[in-house]
């Protein structure tokens, strides 16, 4: 187990485009269940494509949360082009990724940031172990991810049992200095696998996933074969090996 690290200073990024009461209950939950000296920043990354009402909502907490909420408008298109603006922009020690809709709950985040104590690379979350779990997901979307995650996994020689969903954190040393390659939704396991890659450190505990209430999915179900793209590529350019150490099994 890695040695315990400084008390971390996290970057929140958070995409907004249809989001109005998810997005302010995420921002308000998270900042009233951790201590402030962990949360330096939260991020909300918006798009020429965001909704007026949910761009107001992300004005209304700046002037609530001042010199904590910022909004940045995206230069690269789609999600992973938003989410690589933001890596460069965070100025913490880690980065936590979440959804403005409540499909990450944020009542995790505390525990996401509490095992980031521990010096881990990465603090990741799944479903799929005891604890977690789904509701409301897309049954024949669900059978196909769970194929896909044993699929990976093997390939990938991972513990790691939910490769594709965001909800993580990292030491933000962790996600500099890559040449990032997908700027759809995939980018949620290409920012997973390549510092995987390299050797990262990583620790994964458990959440529940609920269908959002608010808004509208932007990734199609027939797009997500596209994770297969970048994480056969990765695995067969083979300039960098896994690290041999297994991962921890997640705390019940």
């Amino acid at each position: 187990m890695p040695n315990c690290a400084s008390e971390p200073a996290v970057s929140i990024i958070m995409p907004v485009m249809d989001e109005t009461v998810s997005l302010r209950e995420t921002v308000d939950i998270v900042m009233n269940e951790n201590k402030r000296e962990n949360i330096h920043e939260i991020i909300c990354v918006v798009s020429p494509f965001t909704r007026p009402e949910s761009l107001a909502v992300c004005r209304e907490l700046e002037a609530e949360y001042p010199q904590i909420v910022w909004t940045r408008q995206q230069v690269k298109r789609y999600l992973g082009g938003a989410l690589q603006d933001a890596f460069a922009w965070a100025s913490g020690s880690h980065i936590l990724l979440m959804a403005s809709d409540l499909e990450t709950d944020p009542h995790a985040a505390k525990a996401l940031i509490k095992e980031a104590r521990h010096g881990w690379d990465i603090v990741a979350t799944t479903r799929w172990k005891r604890g977690g779990g789904f509701h409301g997901y897309n049954p024949l979307k669900l059978i196909a991810n769970w194929f896909f995650q044993k699929a990976i996994g093997m390939l990938y020689r991972t513990n790691l049992t939910d490769l594709t969903f965001g909800y993580r954190i990292w030491r933000i040393e962790t996600l500099r200095g890559h040449q990032w390659e997908e700027l759809r939704h995939p980018f949620l396991l290409e920012c997973l696998l390549r510092p995987l890659l390299q050797g990262a450190r990583a620790k994964e505990i458990t959440v529940k996933w609920e269908a959002r209430k608010e808004g509208e999915s932007h990734n199609s179900f027939w797009r997500n074969f596209l994770y297969f793209r970048i994480a056969l590529k990765l695995r067969l350019q083979g300039r960098n090996r896994m690290a041999a150490q297994p991962v921890p099994q997640a705390h019940q």
